[in-house]
């Protein structure tokens, strides 16, 4: 009787953990999505998505704009691009960025590209390493509305203390990225905080998961 007893209550505890943990989760990514905190800080970071040969896709180009925004209202002195190319690429996500920056009037010597990172947490750890080199902890990380949570969470995660700019055009903005958008960054950030801080990780860039990096031609 006992052990039927303990097994009811386990399964129970397990159903409501079930119910609640992806309702916590929606309602943390949709907070920090549509109510952002942005101040000033050490450096502006621009999280990589997807470029055509050099070109920035459409969702790496509204987080540049978004970058140079923020960067000519003075509310950091210097930008990092990250992120490495996906097989076969000729150049990176960061590099590309760092060009479309530099064309559109930032000054070279205040952008540094960081050509690592093909996942958020991999990118994360790679310009914060940067960061702590040049013995800086403050960041405002530009990416898509829907990803600043995890985004954050991993940076804060890594030592640094982080504000998100989400982007305001581009196909990843709060009206035009949609319910999917939301519903796939909540599972990524309920698996990040609870397995991926024990060491086991899930890629960005698993199949069908291209939300993130989706370019229109």
């Amino acid at each position: 009787m006992f052990l039927f007893r303990w097994i009811r209550r386990t399964l129970m505890l397990i159903i409501i953990v079930a119910l609640i943990a992806p309702g916590y989760a929606v309602s943390k990514v949709w907070r920090a999505a549509n109510n952002p905190i942005v101040r000033s800080a050490d450096v502006i970071v621009v999280l990589g998505a997807a470029q055509l040969d050099g070109r920035p896709g459409d969702a790496l180009e509204a987080r540049l704009i978004e970058a140079k925004r923020i960067f000519d209202l003075g509310l950091a002195p210097s930008i990092i691009t990250v992120g490495a190319g996906a097989p076969g690429d000729r150049t990176t996500e960061a590099a590309s960025g760092k060009a479309w920056l530099r064309a559109h009037g930032v000054p070279a010597k205040k952008v540094t590209a960081v050509e690592e990172g093909r996942d958020t947490l991999v990118s994360t750890k790679a310009y914060v390493e940067l960061m702590k080199k040049r013995m800086v902890s403050d960041v405002i990380i530009v990416t898509d509305p829907f990803h600043c949570q995890r985004a954050m969470t991993m940076a804060n995660d890594q030592g640094v203390v982080s504000t998100c700019s989400p982007v305001q055009t581009g196909p990843n903005t709060i009206s035009q990225s949609g319910y999917k958008y939301l519903l796939r960054e909540a599972g990524a950030y309920l698996v990040y905080i609870t397995v991926g801080r024990r060491g086991v990780q899930v890629s960005d860039h698993l199949p069908g998961a291209d939300i993130l990096t989706k370019v229109v031609p």
